[in-house]
C-alpha cells in the first residue's frame, strides 16, 4: 500500500524537533532513517540520493526560517563529510530571557500543546521518539520554551501538491502585477519549491517550463485530466532555473550612505557595494520594486529600466493616494 506523502511543514517541524532533542547531533543517515517525512522513503543499504538532496534543501529552508543549525565533526573522524553530525543548540533557539508569560497565557499555551499532542501527529511523534531513544538520544525536554517561526503556506499549496502527486493538469486564476483582472492558466504542475522565502510552482505550459509565484494565484486550483510528467529531479531543476534567473538579473542602485536602505541592501545575499553604489541580484522585478519603493528617497534606481519604471510607478501611486500631483 502506498503511504500518503508527508506535508512539507510536518517534515521540517519533525526535523527541527529531532535536532533539538540531541546534544551530540545526528548523522545524515540517522536523520533519514528515523525522522518523520524521511524514514518513509529511506532504503537501508539502498540508493537514497533523492532523499539526501531533499535533506540538503530542507537544511537551507530551516536556516532561512532563522533556525541555528550547526554541524559537528564526529569524534575521531574529523573532516569526513559523510559522518558530520547535525544539531540545533538549545540555548541559541530559546525564547529571549526577557520574554515572560502570565499564568493565563501559560495556561493557553499548555492547552494548545495538549491539542497538538492529541492531534494527528501524535502517533508518528511517539514512534519518532522511540527511534531517537534507540539511538541513545533523550527526547524528554519540554517543548515550551522553543521559538519556531511559523510561516503559513499559500492557499494554493495543498491542491497543487495533491495535483503533482496525482500527475494531473490544473487550472487557476493568476493575477500579474499591474493587471486589474486575473487570467486563467492551464498548466501541468511539476514541482513546488521555496526560493528566498517564497513558494513557487514550476509548471509546463504550451510545451515550455514556466514559474508561478503562489501568492499571485488568487482563486481555486481546479484539477483536470492526467498528464505526462517528465522524468528527473523536478524540484532540483526548478531551483536551478530560479537560481539562473537570480544570477542574470542585476539591479544598479544608488543609496544614501548610512541610511536604513544602505544597511539592509548591503546585507542582501550576493550584494556588491562600492561607496554609495549597490548591485543586487533579483528574481522578480515587481517584488524588488515593492521593497525598494518602501525606502523612499534613500534609494535611486539606476537600472534596469523595467525596475526603475516599476519603482517610479509605485512612488507616484503613493503621492496620488495622498492628494499630491
Amino acid at each position: 500500500m502506498t503511504q500518503a506523502a508527508v506535508p512539507v511543514e510536518e517534515r521540517l517541524f519533525s526535523l527541527v524537533l529531532a535536532l533539538l532533542a540531541t546534544e551530540t547531533g545526528l548523522t545524515k543517515n540517522e536523520i533519514l532513517s528515523t525522522v518523520q517525512g524521511y524514514h518513509q522513503r529511506f532504503t537501508s543499504g539502498g540508493d537514497n540520493a533523492n532523499l539526501e538532496r531533499q535533506f540538503e534543501r530542507d537544511k537551507d529552508d530551516i536556516r532561512d526560517l532563522g533556525v541555528p543549525l550547526e554541524t559537528l565533526d564526529s569524534p575521531g573522524d574529523a573532516g569526513n563529510n559523510q559522518t558530520l553530525r547535525y544539531r540545533i543548540p538549545k540555548g541559541a533557539y530559546e525564547l529571549p530571557a526577557d520574554v515572560t508569560f502570565s499564568s493565563e497565557e501559560t495556561a493557553l499555551l499548555n492547552l494548545a500543546a495538549t491539542v497538538w499532542r492529541e492531534g494527528s501527529l501524535s502517533g508518528e511523534s511517539r514512534r519518532a521518539v522511540l527511534k531517537l531513544r534507540s539511538l541513545g538520544v533523550t527526547a524528554d525536554e519540554p517543548l515550551l520554551g522553543y521559538a519556531p517561526r511559523i510561516r503559513l503556506r499559500d492557499a494554493a499549496f495543498d491542491p497543487l501538491d495533491a495535483a503533482i502527486r496525482k500527475g494531473v493538469r490544473v487550472r487557476f486564476p493568476y493575477l500579474k502585477p499591474g493587471e486589474e483582472k486575473a487570467t486563467e492558466r492551464d498548466v501541468i504542475p511539476l514541482a513546488l519549491v521555496q526560493y528566498q522565502g517564497r513558494w513557487h510552482l514550476s509548471a509546463e505550459r504550451a510545451g515550455e517550463r514556466r514559474v508561478y509565484l503562489l501568492r499571485r494565484i488568487v482563486g481555486p486550483v481546479i484539477a483536470g485530466k492526467a498528464a505526462d510528467m517528465p522524468a528527473g529531479d523536478l524540484p532540483a531543476e526548478a531551483l536551478a532555473d530560479l537560481q539562473e534567473v537570480w544570477e542574470s538579473n542585476v539591479a544598479e542602485l544608488e543609496v544614501v550612505p548610512g541610511s536604513d536602505a544602505a544597511t539592509r541592501l548591503a546585507n542582501r545575499d550576493g550584494a556588491t557595494v562600492v561607496g554609495d553604489h549597490v548591485q543586487l541580484h533579483f528574481v522578480d522585478v515587481n517584488i524588488l520594486a515593492d521593497e525598494l519603493s518602501g525606502f523612499g528617497p534613500e534609494v535611486l534606481v539606476l537600472g534596469p529600466p523595467a525596475l526603475r519604471d516599476a519603482v517610479v510607478s509605485r512612488l507616484r501611486g503613493v503621492v496620488a493616494a495622498h492628494g499630491g500631483s
